[in-house]
Parts: C-alpha cells; structure tokens; sequence
C-alpha cells in the first residue's frame, strides 16, 4: 500500500506548532484545510495523557463551534491517536497565521477553564469519566505561552 502523506512528515525533527496538514476538496468544490495542531515533540516530549486530550477535544470544539467568526467553519476537531495533538478541519483555504488569533483564544480558554466540562455526561459522551481537566489546563497554558505567543516559521512548516 502507498504510505499515506501524514506519515511523510520527519516527526523526528517536528516541533510543537500549527501545520497545514492537506486541504481537499468537496464535490460542491469547498475547500476543507486540515491543521496539524502539535502539542508535543513527538518521540522527544512525553505526549499528552489521553484523559487530558478528552477534555482538550471538548472544550476546543464547544469553544470553536460557538466562535461568531469561525463557528460556521469549523468541521471537526479531534485527537491524534499518538496522543501529541488534535486535528482541526475548517472550511476554506486557510493557513496557520490565519487562525492562530482563534487557536490563542481557543487554548486561553482551555487554560482558564473552570466548572463542568461540556458534554462530559453519561448521556453526551461515550467515555464521561475519561476527562482530566488540571491536566489540560496545563497543556493548554504551556502550549499558548511557549508556541501561539511564538509562532514561526520553524513551528508552522514541515520540516523538509
């Protein structure tokens, strides 16, 4: 089978950062842009735990959703199963530097998050208990401080 184009990527040399991951197109000829959000080193920084990536993933995605901007462009947010990041889909051709005003609110609001976390109920989700919000507080805090307050070129292109 032909290796798929997001194992292409050196992550021996991948820093944590906002990538453009690819961008496809719909029939109806709608750009979707999927963003590698990279919270970690991969194979260099401990990942995040997967309990502190549940909480990232539903607090990002009822932060973005609601967004009055970009809530209507938002397609999916999601964990990467290797625990260093999320993936964010959005409608439109877009580039790091075009959302990363939106990626500092969204991670602020992670990090100053308090009370119940959205949809972690028995009812909404699958997995309800699987949450640890200081946890994603803290790698959200770390993450908006040392990355989106940082953005480069070094942390928004693949290295080569």
């Amino acid at each position: 089978m032909k290796k798929i184009a997001s194992f292409t990527i050196d992550h021996t040399r991948l820093k944590r950062g906002v990538y453009v991951s690819r961008r496809d197109h719909t029939p109806s000829g709608d750009t979707i842009t999927t963003f590698d959000i990279r919270l970690t080193e991969p194979n260099r920084q401990p990942t995040v735990s997967p309990e502190a990536l549940h909480t990232i993933e539903h607090l990002a995605a009822t932060y973005l959703r609601n967004d009055p901007e970009w809530g209507d462009k938002i397609v999916y947010w999601g964990p990467m199963g290797c625990c260093t990041g999320s993936y964010l889909l959005m409608q439109g051709e877009l580039e790091p530097a075009d959302i990363a005003e939106l990626l500092t609110a969204t991670f602020e609001f992670i990090a100053g998050f308090e009370g119940d976390i959205p949809g972690a109920t028995p009812r909404d989700c699958g997995n309800y208990t699987f949450n640890d919000l200081p946890a994603a507080r803290k790698v959200a805090r770390h993450f908006t401080d040392e990355v989106l307050h940082h953005l480069s070129h070094e942390n928004t292109t693949y290295p080569v």
